[in-house]
């Protein structure tokens, strides 16, 4: 059957059949790594999705109507998750603009604080990521943008270190889970080709809020009033369009295709149908510990977690001290501000530029090497301009820095697109995000204030990483190659053994698709270098 642009519907399912789903009693055959071999599952372990649209494709949508279905989708969920995104690292990176607007936290007390909302992010991570296993995962992450909102808006009234630190770390705790839970919605929503351009529409983010926050910063400063500092301003506000944010969310944002109130009847199967060939699967709320096992016995998730480290440690110093740095070229502080918002432009840039790139090649290794080689650069400029009077060459050094936060949204793109099982995916992307705040607090202690202020051996680690970076990216690329070679060497022994046409392998892909079996385990899944 083929579906246009007609509005009217016909289950895809029969009644005997959606009575099975109801019941579980509908198998798939899951083949195991010696292929002779396969077990049966009930689809009860499966995705939410079966329970809509059955282990086989019985409607077809033409592909007009699936790119009408792609800008519906595009008008909601990305502007969502980068409004998300612009909150969050706003309030993330509230500090940096805090420590040069009379915030009374100076010296290793200021490291130390810059540190506190890392650790909470870490403590928090895996209890966050499996809590929203369980709920719905776009109201659980709404409820925790208008409760960090809170928080930040508590920072105004602080004053000690114990409370700034106490505070910080809350809104760790609270931030923990966005990343994670905004890679599983466009993981649900976006084929994998369609994944890394829209993941670096939210990431872009990352560079825009430096501008943003570079004026508003910049123009708060010029505030001459005495009942509140300049710093608790910058709190109350963003405190505020952090509970705003939350609340569009809880709102909006859709949990899964299976729930997308947005959507009639026949856009929720249609939105599921899209991603059915990808084989990565949608939404289960059933904790898996095999899955969790094999995503830690799996090397690429350790290659991943040392990519997210290797890229973290810049991150935490350059997000916390890049005003100082600049501020020490011999700038004033409402100079520094200005001068700080180029830098987010070029991270701007360079983010929609290798999201484009990774989608339009189907890369995401190659991406992440092209952010960092100018980012070495840059570092390298700083370490051998310091002590000039190269101001602008200086700027133009730390501008270059900017590029490498493209890094890490093609990491999160990367996990999208490499990992199925929705346990196993959870798990790897509360991975990547413990690695990330392991990183962001060593990169908090990588600028001691006994290194102020040319900061040069924070500087040379930054250089160091990044090119240690590039060696492991070349290495996961290859893995994948790798893995690629010998699923379609499987595949062709599958066929070749049962006899099957190219027909009947299809038919297997689909029955496969919301299994909700690992990349491993199906072996039609096929990565993305």
């Amino acid at each position: 059957m083929n579906r246009g642009s007609s509005k009217s519907l016909s289950r895809s399912l029969s009644p005997a059949m959606s009575d099975e789903i109801e019941k579980g009693s509908v198998d798939v055959q899951v083949h195991d790594e010696k292929v002779e071999s396969t077990s049966t599952i009930d689809s009860v372990d499966g995705d939410e999705a079966l329970r809509l649209v059955g282990t086989a494709r019985t409607t077809q949508f033409s592909e007009e109507y699936n790119l009408k279905l792609r800008r519906k989708l595009d008008l909601l969920i990305p502007p969502l998750a980068a409004a998300v995104y612009f909150t969050q690292f706003l309030d993330k990176t509230s500090l940096n603009y805090a420590s040069i607007m009379g915030l009374p936290i100076t010296g290793q007390n200021y490291n130390l604080v810059s540190a506190a909302f890392y650790f909470g992010f870490l403590l928090f991570e895996f209890p966050t990521v499996y809590i929203s296993q369980k709920l719905r995962v776009a109201k659980y992450l709404g409820a925790n943008i208008i409760l960090w909102g809170i928080i930040l808006m508590l920072h105004s009234v602080g004053t000690s270190f114990g409370a700034f630190f106490a505070l910080r770390f809350l809104l760790g705790m609270c931030e923990s889970c966005v990343a994670p839970i905004l890679i599983l919605i466009i993981s649900m929503f976006y084929k994998k080709n369609e994944q890394a351009s829209r993941i670096s529409w939210f990431y872009v983010m990352n560079g825009l809020t430096q501008i943003f926050g570079g004026f508003v910063a910049y123009g708060i400063s010029f505030y001459s009033g005495t009942r509140l500092a300049p710093f608790k301003i910058i709190y109350i506000l963003l405190g505020g369009l952090a509970i705003v944010v939350g609340i569009a969310v809880l709102i909006w944002m859709p949990d899964s295709p299976v729930h997308a109130n947005f959507l009639d009847k026949e856009e929720r199967i249609a939105a599921l149908e899209r991603v059915r060939d990808d084989q990565g699967g949608t939404e289960n709320k059933k904790l898996k510990k095999g899955q969790i096992a094999e995503a830690f016995l799996d090397v690429r998730t350790w290659l991943i977690i040392l990519t997210t480290l290797l890229t973290s440690i810049p991150n935490g110093g350059i997000s916390n001290f890049s005003n100082l740095i600049i501020k020490n070229f011999g700038y004033t502080s409402k100079q520094t501000l200005i001068l700080s918002t180029p830098a987010g432009a070029v991270a701007a840039i360079t983010t929609l530029a290798c999201g484009w790139y990774s989608d339009k090649k189907g890369e995401r290794m190659l991406p992440i090497i092209f952010a960092l080689v100018p980012t070495i650069v840059g570092t390298a400029m700083l370490i051998g301009l310091n002590h000039t009077s190269a101001k602008g060459a200086l700027l133009f050094g730390v501008y270059l820095v900017g590029t490498f936060g493209s890094a890490l949204s093609t990491v999160y793109a990367y996990n999208a697109s490499n990992t199925a099982g929705h346990t196993k995916k959870s798990s790897i992307n509360a991975a990547t995000l413990v690695s990330f705040a392991v990183g962001n607090i060593i990169g908090t202690q990588i600028f001691q204030p006994s290194d102020a202020p040319d900061y040069i051996p924070g500087k040379i680690a930054i250089m160091v990483l990044l090119t240690v970076q590039l060696g492991v990216s070349w290495l996961l690329r290859w893995i994948n190659l790798r893995l690629n070679i010998k699923k379609r060497a499987k595949l062709a022994e599958i066929k070749a053994q049962n006899g099957w046409t190219d027909e009947d392998v299809q038919r297997e892909r689909e029955k496969h698709a919301f299994a909700d079996l690992t990349d491993k385990q199906n072996p039609y899944f096929i990565y993305t270098a």
